[in-house]
């Protein structure tokens, strides 16, 4: 009998390591579907209840079980979260996820491909997706999986995801901004647009915004922020200045790399308040995501 135990847990440890090797991507998936990290993280760990009970011998690729897995669920659960997403409280933007993608992404242009898959700017779109559309998307476009895999994952023809693709692409390219991503002059320009926000100058401040910049504030109505997108260089940059007196004492000021882009992080007696990402194009500001609701910021806690 003893000679058994080491088996079951050679067995269990590999298992482990199998989806602890998987899991970065599983999130990747996940995350990209659903904009939020808490429900990106509940699904993989229902992926790992799966994986756990699943038949041994009908798994033949490990990664393409786990995330074909990890697609379905999160496709079960987006149709059944539409109704509470069409009842949020003003405009809606993803929950900031923090960015260290590592060995993940090997060279300058596979990071660049990943750091804009989890913009702001595209996630937004991506909402806009079905279901389907959104996971075929992220599959193709943000990890590259060949149509086949992708058919075999969704349990439809090749052609049928071809056809998904196509649609979903043209409308993420239709409906995203086209903004600078160079990261070094975007954490340059959001510095000076701090700046100046801080330093009470208005002249400055509507300086670095382009003429129809815009700002776009997510509270879900459980702080203050706006209800509605704010348009036009002179109103963004009045609410600015107005906002950033409330912010001149008491308050500390963190520059974190958020969904591939740098941005600013608000704390207020040690916990997180605010998060600011800028869009850029032409050295000005273009929009202004402001993200205030308390359950998105949480996570941010001891950046």
């Amino acid at each position: 009998m003893p000679t058994d135990i080491p088996a079951v847990a050679d067995e269990t440890d590999t298992l482990t390591a199998l989806f602890v090797e998987h899991r970065p991507t599983l999130l990747g998936v996940a995350y990209r579907m659903f904009g939020r990290a808490a429900d990106a993280e509940d699904v993989v760990q229902e992926a790992w209840l799966r994986w756990t009970a699943a038949d041994r011998a009908a798994v033949r690729e490990p990664r393409a079980f786990l995330v074909r897995v990890t697609t379905r669920l999160a496709i079960d659960r987006l149709r059944q979260a539409q109704a509470r997403h069409e009842s949020y409280v003003g405009p809606w933007l993803p929950e900031p996820l923090v960015t260290d993608f590592g060995p993940a992404a090997p060279d300058t242009a596979e990071r660049a491909v990943l750091a804009d898959s989890v913009s702001l700017a595209v996630l937004v779109v991506l909402e806009s997706l079905s279901p389907l559309e959104r996971a075929v998307f992220v599959l193709r476009e943000a990890f590259g999986f060949p149509y086949g895999e992708i058919a075999t994952a969704l349990d439809r023809s090749e052609a049928a995801v071809r056809q998904l693709a196509g649609r979903a692409r043209r409308h993420v390219d239709e409906g995203r901004p086209r903004y600078d991503v160079d990261p070094a002059e975007r954490r340059d320009l959001t510095e000076r647009f701090l700046t100046a926000a801080a330093g009470g100058d208005l002249g400055e401040l509507l300086a670095l915004l382009a003429p129809d910049a815009r700002l776009v504030g997510d509270s879900g109505g459980k702080s203050k922020a706006p209800l509605r997108i704010i348009e036009s260089a002179d109103k963004v940059g009045r609410f600015l200045f107005a906002v950033a007196r409330d912010y001149a004492a008491g308050y500390e000021i963190r520059f974190p790399e958020l969904n591939g882009a740098p941005a600013v992080l608000v704390l207020a007696d040690g916990k997180p308040d605010t998060v600011v990402q800028i869009e850029a194009r032409d050295g000005l500001v273009q929009c202004v995501h402001l993200i205030r609701n308390p359950d998105k910021l949480r996570h941010l806690a001891g950046l």
